[in-house]
């Protein structure tokens, strides 16, 4: 990659999001694993930088993953129907999502066999009057958060699926509790994404989609699970 490209796919710190400005703050952690305790690790690595009114959001991937969420590919064996049906799933830049056989047979477990051949049914028929969505639209969050293994994930990672966190809203009050700040689990890459959990329900959901649109972490290997918002002085 030229260093002209690799400066264009840079994250920028600040984003302007209705006429305020916000710096986002990403912060390193060690490899966070299934002993981590995902309260803990948020405490250990913000407790000296957040400050009175900030934001700390969370990859839904480090919280699921400490609730013992993430499968190896190896323990994970699809049945005919998850390979019969991920071979039709639209492959996007920003992830594999149900297109291996094996994010699909953990789908199928997740959301039910019903579920996803009704979701996989209207999908058809969407796509051929031009609509799009509809799969997702239908099987619901437990199947859009499952994160597939791609080869830039950070090791072990890169050999494992990721369900979506179980609980989002409590673990992020329960962080919140310890670090005394506003806390948000979220599910952001570089097409989008979703707000899975916050700390107080009067949270602005739209509004941090919007500031974090840029998907500011990163998805690769850049081992920043978790970020700071920050409002500051246009």
């Amino acid at each position: 990659m030229s260093e002209e490209k690799s400066k264009k796919r840079e994250k920028q710190p600040v984003i302007e999001y209705n006429n305020k400005k916000y710096l986002r703050i990403p912060v390193k952690t060690h490899v966070i694993m299934r002993d981590d305790n995902i309260v803990d690790v948020v405490k250990k690595y913000t407790q000296e930088i957040v400050k009175e009114d900030d934001i700390v959001f969370i990859s839904e991937k480090a919280v699921a993953i400490t609730q013992g969420r993430a499968y190896p590919l190896e323990e994970i064996k699809p049945r005919p129907l998850a390979r019969f049906l991920s071979r039709y799933v639209t492959k996007t830049p920003a992830g594999i999502g149900l297109g291996i056989p094996e994010t699909m047979e953990m789908a199928l477990r997740e959301c039910g066999v019903l579920k996803i051949l009704f979701a996989a049914v209207v999908s058809f028929f969407g796509k051929l009057i031009g609509r799009k969505g509809d799969f997702y639209r239908i099987a619901g969050y437990k199947a859009s958060s499952i994160d597939g293994p791609t080869p830039n994930t950070l090791p072990p990672y890169n050999r494992y699926v990721v369900l979506g966190p179980e609980n989002p809203d409590k673990v992020a009050k329960e962080i919140s509790e310890r670090i005394r700040a506003q806390v948000a689990i979220v599910d952001i890459n570089d097409l989008g994404g979703n707000i899975l959990g916050t700390s107080k329900e009067s949270m602005d959901r739209n509004e941090l989609l919007g500031i974090l649109k840029d998907n500011p972490l990163g998805q690769c290997s850049e081992q920043t699970p978790i970020g700071i918002i920050r409002s500051i002085e246009a």
